[in-house]
Order: structure tokens, then C-alpha cells, then sequence
């Protein structure tokens, strides 16, 4: 039997289907997702839940001339299969494949690239701005989570929206969850609309009333307070119309017939700007998702490198080692922007519920709460991955470092993160961090030294962030007590003559690797783990400089204002002459979606890539003896 979906090449082919055909499309995508995620890995509830919402929008609007913004772009999959992509749809998040976001480079039907959440509805009015300018008709639509409208730019686009009047529909897919359940006043207002139906009938009310009332002025007066009082007591839309905008909802957001309604009342609307408030269930259709749609919002694949379950990530250690010190220290808390589960918070939540603080998906916030809390005594702990921390640079700069307010960073996700591509991979916060006055920047060789630069940054009453990769240990054994680790010290791995590699954080390992091929070579290297990359161990890189004469510095981060250019400006500062420098890094672009260690590969973060670069100033066989 010939599946509907096989008849699905481009949105046009919707507009056809009856309403029992869409029930069945919309199943067989569902199926679609569920087998290709389940090996890719990627974010699987999150589709889930808005099947038959895609399947609607398309069907009302004519993209791609109709202009479909997708917040965040992680519920995006039914919107790329209906799009002219399911047959690259086994690619997904695969290296040369299809990306796991929105990508403009990818399809005329994705206007707004994104990866980050809360973008979607400035961009859409940019976009409706520039068609009221061109004199164009076409509609705009954002689509946008209810985790996504806590994120602060959502709501200063709501504001700049409700402004100017533009017409725009924002398209409000609740499902009570961003990652985690969404937290916040606004998710408490969007609480009361989604589980109190005592709305629907006071709007009835309301109508009948005003039907019948008289006219003059007084009487019509009274009639809209009543209306009003009806409105507030039955539902908070306040919050809409006090920004600008119309509101319909909420709607059953698994019902094709009510969705479609929905959606055509709002793109005919063009008084002002409207939001469709849509309830959905996250992981719809699929109930392992349905029950647990915290852990099948993202999942690995089969297809993806085993992993020993007996090792920790570094993410684990983060957790375990801040739940320690929280026992010792009261005045410890720990602040993330909706992220507690990627983070591992779950286990300092249970013992100390009080003293986490999910914000929602407001990372500018989070690192100016953090600094408030600092002002008081209390010592803060950003958990947050490093993508994201991207988008709080001037409060970092503003907020915490220029008034010298004791913060730590938590910097998950450093380096290369892999399938989720370059929206997500955290390549450029060594650069960006290393620049601002008064913030000291580590990186730990392994979990062990992990938990021993967290106990420093917690002690040292400083700025400090810890940056670690997204992986499992290497499977060291840890130290059962806490030591402090000289800030701006680095150490001596091995020793060689030859060549000095100097490596940062999870590139320590890939060096003492290609140091043990190299002396196969005849080529003895002294591998140093940098551990700071602000400040640099100066003393200890001029030492190796004036001996050795040949340096190489790798680091998992752009090599723009990285690492290799703080050693770089060293040895130029010290005077020395005939000293050789070559830096591997990442590249001044932006590195696409791929598995790690084949990323790694490709960009020479590896051994062989270190070998390669040694072999560049070091010829093999020309090993000397020590000199001391």
C-alpha cells in the first residue's frame, strides 16, 4: 500500500488531502521521525508535537512566499520532509546532510536560519517591515514555544511588534516545556489558560450580554468593563493586548479542522498584529516520548560511537563536584538558564532545591542575577553551555567583570559539539572570555583536574570560568579530596628536547598521543597541559621557548584570539629571537553539523593533525639530547 507521505514533494501537495488523509500523513511522518532520530540521534519530542501543526500552516500559507519562521528550528523535521527533503531526511544532522536547525544555505523554504531560541519574532517583524517597505502582501508567520517567549528578546520583539502595529501573526506552540518544564511568571499565566476552560464560557457570556445592552454611551461603556472584568476573570489576555496584539486561542493543537480555522482567522486578521495560542503535547503520537519528553526532547543515535556507561561525562563531574562544595559552602547557588538536565543539576536540586535556580531561557539575565547575588556575599555558579553563554557577552562585561563581582563560570559543551552543527558548536569562548579584564579562563586535561579547577575557581573569591568539552572522561582515577591549583600554572606532561607542544583541555590527551608517535619518529617533545589559557603561564612558556625553539599550540577553539596568540605575544614580549610558533586550531569560519572526532579530524585536532604540524619544524630522526 503506497503511503501518503510518498506522494509529499512540495507544501502545494497538502492542500489536497482530506482531513482522515492528513490523520494518516501525519502518523507515517511520526513514524519518519521516531526511525531516523532513533539512529541520527537529535530532537525527537519537540517534532513530535508539532506534526500536525506544520501540516496546517502549510496548508493555510503559501511558502516560500510566505515567509514561516521557526523559533529555535529544533521542531523544524515534518517542515523539512513536507519541503522537498525527505529524501535526504536519513541524513539528518549527519556530516554533508541535512542540518538538525534551519538553514538558509539548505532551502528557500527556511527563511530565518536559527539555532538559539527567542529570535524568531524579531525577525519575523524585520522581515514584515521589509515587505511593508517593498509594497509586497505576502504574510509572516513566527512560530515560537512557550519556553522560547520567556527568553528576553521574544518579549522585546513582542514590544517593538506591538509598536509599530505590523501585520504579523505569531503562531504560540504551548506544550508546557522548553527543555525542562517552562518556569516563570509567564509560564504560570499561560498555566491558567491552558488548564482553566472557565474562559470559553465567560466569552460567551460576555457576547450575549453586550448583545442586548443599550447603546448610549454609558450603558456601552459599562458593557466593554464588563467585558473587560470577564475577559481578566476568565483569562489572562491582558498580557496580548497590552503589547498590541489580537489574540486567538487556545486551540487544540493536534486538531486539523480547529488549527486551520485558527490560522485563517489570523492571516485574513490585519488590524494588528495577532498571536494563535496552540496547545500541544510534546512527543505526541509516540508514547515512550509522551512520558518522558524531558529525556526524547534531544537523544543520541545508534548510529553515533558506543559509549562505556562506567565513565562520567564532565558534565557528571560538574554536578558532583558543585554538590560537595555546596555541602561545605552555604552561601554556594547555582544559576543556569534552563538547562538543568544537560547540565546535571537534577542531583544539587534534590538536596538543595532552594539553591538552584532555573531562570528559563534568559542567559543575559542569568549572568546579571548571578552578579547580584554576588553582591550580597553569595557565590554564584553559572552552569551553561558555551553556545549560549555567546549571548550574554556585555552583561559578562558589564555586570560581573567591570564591577569585579566573584562569579563562576560553568562552561559545558566547549569545543567541538558535533551533530548539532554551527549554531551550537562552543569554538570561540576561549577567544571571547580571554579578552575581558579580570575573568581568569581554564580548561582541565580530564575530569579529575576538572573537579580540582572548580574547587579553585569556588576558592579563589575571583572570576573564574572552566571550560570542559561535551563527552565522557577519559576514565582517570579521581582524587577522593579537593586541591587548589596554582592560577596561571601550567605543567609539564613529559619532557623532550625536540618540541614543545603546549595543548588546552581536551587536546592534552590527542598531544601526549602524538608525542609517544613522534619519538617512534625520533622526535622527543615535552608536552605541557596549558590548564590556563588566561593568564598564560608566562614563565614557564619563555623557559620552553629559549631551550626548545620550537613550539606548537593546539587548543579545541578558533585560533583568533585564542590561546596561540596569548604564547604567540609572550615570546614576542620576552625578547627571544629564532623561536618557531605554529598554533592549530579551528579556522576563521563557522564548522558545520558531524560526528566529533570526524570533525576533529578534518580540522587536525588529533594526533596525526599535531604530528603533521611538528613535522613542519621538526624534521623526524633529528632528535638531541636534553639540555638543563
Amino acid at each position: 500500500m503506497t503511503k501518503i507521505l510518498d506522494t509529499i514533494d512540495k507544501p502545494g501537495d497538502l492542500k489536497t488531502l482530506t482531513y482522515s488523509e492528513l490523520k494518516q500523513l501525519a502518523a507515517e511522518i511520526r513514524e519518519e521521525l521516531v526511525s531516523v532520530v532513533s539512529a541520527n540521534g537529535g530532537h525527537l519530542a519537540s517534532n513530535l508535537g508539532v506534526v500536525e501543526l506544520t501540516l496546517a500552516l502549510h496548508r493555510v500559507y503559501n511558502a516560500p512566499k510566505d515567509k514561516i519562521i521557526w523559533d529555535v528550528g529544533h521542531q523544524t523535521y515534518a517542515h523539512k520532509i513536507v519541503t522537498g527533503r525527505r529524501k535526504q531526511f536519513a541524513s539528518l544532522r549527519q556530516y554533508g546532510g541535512l542540518s538538525g536547525f534551519t538553514s538558509r544555505e539548505e532551502s528557500e523554504f527556511d527563511a530565518f536560519g536559527a539555532g538559539h531560541s527567542s529570535t524568531s519574532i524579531s525577525a519575523a517583524l524585520g522581515i514584515a517591515v521589509a515587505r511593508d517597505f517593498a509594497g509586497d502582501d505576502y504574510h509572516v508567520v513566527a512560530v515560537i514555544g512557550d519556553g522560547g517567549i520567556t527568553g528576553g528578546m521574544a518579549i522585546e520583539g513582542l514590544n517593538q511588534t506591538g509598536h509599530i502595529g505590523t501585520r504579523l501573526v505569531v503562531v504560540l506552540n504551548d506544550n508546557g516545556m522548553s527543555i525542562s518544564p517552562t518556569v516563570g511568571a509567564i509560564a504560570r499565566a499561560l498555566d491558567r489558560i491552558r488548564f482553566d476552560h472557565r474562559y470559553l464560557v465567560g466569552k460567551e457570556k460576555s457576547k450575549k450580554l453586550l448583545k442586548f445592552l443599550p447603546l448610549g454611551n454609558k450603558v456601552w461603556r459599562l458593557g466593554l468593563q464588563i467585558e473587560s472584568w470577564l475577559k481578566d476573570v476568565s483569562r489572562p489576555t491582558r498580557f496580548w493586548e497590552n503589547f498590541g496584539f489580537n489574540y486567538i486561542g487556545p486551540i487544540d493543537g493536534h486538531d486539523f479542522k480547529k488549527l486551520e480555522t485558527a490560522l485563517t482567522r489570523a492571516r485574513n486578521y490585519t488590524a494588528c498584529p495577532i498571536v494563535v495560542h496552540v496547545i500541544t503535547t510534546k512527543g505526541s503520537g509516540y508514547l515512550p516520548a509522551e512520558g518522558d519528553s524531558v529525556y526524547f526532547h534531544g537523544i543520541p543515535g545508534t548510529n553515533g560511537k558506543a559509549n562505556n556507561k562506567t565513565i562520567p561525562t564532565y558534565s557528571n563531574i560538574f554536578a558532583e563536584t558543585i554538590l560537595k562544595l555546596a555541602r561545605e559552602n552555604p552561601k554556594l547557588v547555582v544559576v543556569t538558564p534552563a538547562m538543568p538536565e544537560g547540565n546535571c543539576l537534577n542531583v544539587i536540586q534534590q538536596e538543595f532545591p532552594k539553591r538552584v535556580f532555573d531562570v528559563g531561557i534568559c542567559e543575559q539575565h542569568a549572568v546579571t542575577f548571578a552578579a547580584g547575588l554576588a553582591t550580597q556575599g553569595y557565590l554564584p555558579v553559572l552552569a551553561i553551555y558555551s553556545t549560549f553563554l555567546q549571548r550574554s557577552f556585555d552583561q559578562i562585561i558589564h555586570d560581573v567583570c567591570l564591577q569585579e563581582l566573584p562569579v563562576v563560570f560553568a562552561v559545558d559543551r566547549g569545543g567541538i559539539v558535533g551533530d548539532d552543527g554551527k549554531t551550537h558548536q562552543g569554538i570561540f569562548d576561549l577567544s571571547y572570555l580571554s579578552l575581558i579584564p579580570n575573568m581568569i579562563v581554564a580548561a582541565p586535561k580530564d575530569e579529575n583536574e576538572l573537579q580540582h579547577l572548580l574547587y579553585t575557581a569556588v576558592k579563589s573569591g575571583k572570576i573564574m570560568a572552566v571550560r570542559y568539552p561535551r563527552s565522557q572522561g577519559l576514565g582517570v582515577k579521581m582524587d577522593t579530596s579537593f586541591k587548589e591549583i596554582p592560577i596561571g600554572k601550567g605543567e609539564i606532561l613529559r619532557d623532550g628536547n625536540d618540541v614543545a607542544i603546549l595543548a588546552v583541555g581536551s587536546m592534552v590527551a590527542a598531544a601526549s598521543e602524538a608525542a609517544e608517535k613522534l619519538a617512534l619518529q625520533g622526535i622527543e617533545t615535552t608536552v605541557v597541559n596549558a590548564r590556563f589559557i588566561k593568564p598564560v603561564d608566562a614563565e614557564l612558556i619563555v623557559d620552553l621557548a629559549g631551550r626548545i625553539k620550537r613550539i606548537v599550540t593546539v587548543e579545541e577553539n578558533t585560533l583568533s584570539g585564542g590561546f596561540g596568540n596569548y604564547v604567540d605575544d609572550t615570546v614576542r614580549q620576552s625578547d627571544l629571537r629564532d623561536v618557531i610558533i605554529r598554533n592549530v586550531g579551528l579556522p576563521d569560519v563557522f564548522i558545520e553539523h558531524g560526528g566529533q572526532d570526524f570533525l576533529r579530524s578534518k580540522y587536525g585536532l588529533d594526533a596525526a593533525g599535531i604530528i603533521s604540524k611538528v613535522l613542519e619544524i621538526v624534521p623526524a630522526g633529528s632528535s638531541t639530547k636534553v639540555v638543563r
